[in-house]
């Protein structure tokens, strides 16, 4: 029970970390980019770090015992590539007229010559998109903290850090659009709450399922959801808002981090 309180734990702060997002877009008169691009290519260390080492070798250990050594790494791939696939999908068709995952900077926004019904539906579709990513996520953060808390906080952070842009996408244009903070601040709020939904839901749906190869399947499937972000959505935003050197660092840092944070607690 108390494996349950910590992981359903982790994965609401996870989500709500768009709120910190949005508060630092209203209290920050700039955007700091380098910063930022540190910020999102630590995250994605730690996340490709953890799903190649560590997830996807839980995940075929598991498989293996439940299945036998060649089924188990069969089935271990394959849900690896399907957890990349499902994702994929999710970005092809959620509606992006404007791109969820643009950081947006303040100034940026406050200079544009967008009208306020243009900012409110890029704002209202990121939300959107947003939430829609963020519900695999939130399964994510939810099945390794079930694993073991120790890696559910890992992922937890990770995923934290990622969501602090996303939630200045969401605030910023319905900010411009509205002129009201509490609103942009609601609609930044709630995008986040889908990851905790997320961890609900794969609780209430394979929790009476939960076996080695249950368990081995979520797991794989989920290390390629997280690859795939970190490819995706983090690299590209970290090099795109600081120098490449920024992000490779950040990068590399948060392997290490991972790494000794994995080496502690063996």
């Amino acid at each position: 029970m108390d494996r349950l309180v910590i992981a359903f734990g982790l994965t609401l702060l996870a989500g709500l970390s768009t709120g910190v997002g949005s508060a630092l877009a209203f209290y920050a008169k700039k955007t700091d980019e380098r910063f930022l691009s540190a910020a999102l290519g630590f995250s994605a260390g730690v996340m490709i770090y953890v799903s190649m080492i560590e997830m996807f070798a839980e995940a075929r250990h598991s498989l293996e015992s439940h299945y036998g050594t060649t089924t188990g790494y069969w089935i271990a791939t394959i849900a690896f590539f399907s957890g990349i696939a499902v994702i994929g999908l999710i970005d092809k068709f959620v509606p992006t007229f404007e791109n969820p995952h643009e950081m947006r900077d303040v100034s940026e926004m406050e200079n544009g010559k967008k009208n306020g019904h243009e900012l409110m539906r890029m704002g209202l579709f990121s939300a959107l998109a947003i939430g829609i990513h963020n519900f695999p996520e939130g399964l994510a953060t939810f099945a390794g903290a079930i694993q073991d808390p120790t890696l559910g906080i890992s992922i937890a952070v990770a995923i934290a850090i990622h969501n602090i842009p996303e939630g200045i996408a969401v605030s910023v244009p319905i900010y411009y659009a509205t002129g009201d903070r509490k609103k942009a601040f609601k609609y930044s709020f709630l995008s986040g709450l889908s990851e905790p939904v997320g961890a609900l839901v794969g609780y209430f749906l394979l929790m009476k399922f939960f076996n080695d190869g249950m368990f081995g399947i979520l797991f794989a499937g989920v290390a390629g959801i997280m690859v795939y972000i970190s490819l995706d959505e983090l690299l590209p935003a970290a090099e795109k808002y600081g120098e490449h050197h920024i992000a490779i660092y950040g990068l590399i840092s948060g392997m290490i981090v991972m790494a000794g944070s994995l080496l502690m607690f063996a």
